[in-house]
């Protein structure tokens, strides 16, 4: 059985330079997650109401619409503090993706922020607001953050097939539509890379005569064929990335402080929908091969220190990450001046407000538009 590759890799024969925790540093990230926090909170109690109820009872498009350009300003800060002001490189390999596609992307799950490095991909070709996560039920949970999982309709599971069957067919059945922009991200390993997860893995791997890998973890099928099976009409493509670190895979306050990653590498393989086999078992052998090639891909990352065909995406723009970050910052200060310095109102509408999406988050609530609400009643008449 092959070791597993610990996460500390010496990456062709000598580490990155690694940034160590100044209290300039932790002065800055502890400035940026308070700007963050409250940008994000502000956003969500003040704009929630129009976009996820208001909105959304008369137009579920128009609501998704409203929703993802107003998800994407806030999430552009994210690689505007990765890129500009912890100056990590992201660096993307492999295919060149195509602008605004309808897509399903797949893939590794080294650390618990792979999924933020997505949003940098997103962003350079026009689709931040339209990114969708499957992720665990517990992150639901999390103050503020939940609401906004809840009202971007992210898709939680428990991670237990028999429970989560119900919950994600639901689910991707209102993703059908090929006018929504859909940016689906699935991470078929289903929790992130350890050594001692991987070691389970190889000996479930060995005794069912699957692949051994030692990069990556094997992936659970009936998730992503459920995405591929109700999606599949409605898809551009499925992208197949695969992330990797320089030093070590950092956590989120690595994030913050600016300390780790020194560099992120993204590698993207493009797949057409008719390359990828429609029956289940066909579908489940396809991905397990496609993790088979990506354990492949990290191992020649390891020994090389790159992905092959890098440069694939340019930077991003420095002027334009500001004017979004002060667009930002300047409608949370309209924000907190009417909820803090204006009528009372405003501090009501707040509450209720809040009292709302811990409710709806918590009881998994989205309003009914009033015409499929009538259609549905008239519907009910003519059975019965």
């Amino acid at each position: 059985m092959e070791a597993c590759q610990p996460l500390n890799s010496d990456i062709n024969g000598g580490l990155k330079k690694q940034y160590s925790l100044t209290p300039l540093r932790l002065l800055r990230g502890l400035a940026c997650l308070f700007v963050y926090l409250s940008t994000a909170f502000m956003f969500m109690v003040y704009f929630s109401p129009v976009i996820a109820v208001f909105l959304r009872l008369f137009s579920v498009h128009y609501s998704r619409k409203s929703a993802s350009f107003l998800f994407g300003l806030w999430l552009a800060l994210w690689p505007f503090l990765f890129e500009k002001i912890n100056k990590t490189k992201v660096i993307f390999s492999g295919e060149f993706v195509p602008e605004r596609e309808r897509v399903l992307i797949i893939a590794n799950h080294r650390t618990e922020v792979d999924w933020m490095y997505l949003w940098d991909l997103a962003l350079r070709k026009g689709s931040l607001g339209f990114i969708k996560y499957v992720l665990k039920s517990s992150l639901m949970k999390l103050p503020i953050f939940g609401w906004a999982f809840h009202v971007f309709e992210f898709i939680s599971v428990e991670r237990k097939w028999e429970v989560d069957e119900t919950i994600m067919r639901k689910m991707l059945s209102t993703f059908t539509d090929p006018v929504d922009p859909l940016w689906l991200a699935v991470f078929p390993e289903g929790t992130d890379f350890t050594e001692k997860k991987c070691i389970k893995s190889q000996q479930y791997a060995a005794e069912n005569e699957l692949p051994v890998l030692k990069n990556v973890l094997l992936p659970k099928t009936r998730g992503f064929y459920s995405c591929v099976e109700i999606l599949r009409g409605s898809l551009d493509a499925v992208y197949d990335v695969t992330i990797a670190y320089k030093n070590r895979c950092p956590t989120f306050m690595d994030n913050v402080f600016g300390v780790e990653p020194s560099e992120v590498h993204v590698h993207v393989r493009r797949i057409v929908l008719e390359n990828i086999p429609s029956s289940e078992i066909e579908c489940n052998t396809w991905l397990l091969n496609t993790f088979h090639l990506k354990d492949q891909l990290l191992s020649d990352f390891i020994a090389q220190g790159h992905f092959p065909n890098q440069g694939t995406e340019g930077d991003l723009s420095t002027i334009k990450c500001l004017l979004n970050c002060v667009l930002v910052i300047a409608i949370t200060f309209v924000f907190a001046y009417l909820t803090f310095f204006s009528s009372i109102w405003f501090k009501v509408y707040v509450v209720l407000s809040c009292v709302y999406l811990s409710c709806a988050t918590a009881y998994n609530f989205r309003p009914t538009p009033i015409l499929e609400y009538v259609k549905g009643l008239l519907s009910g008449k003519k059975s019965s």
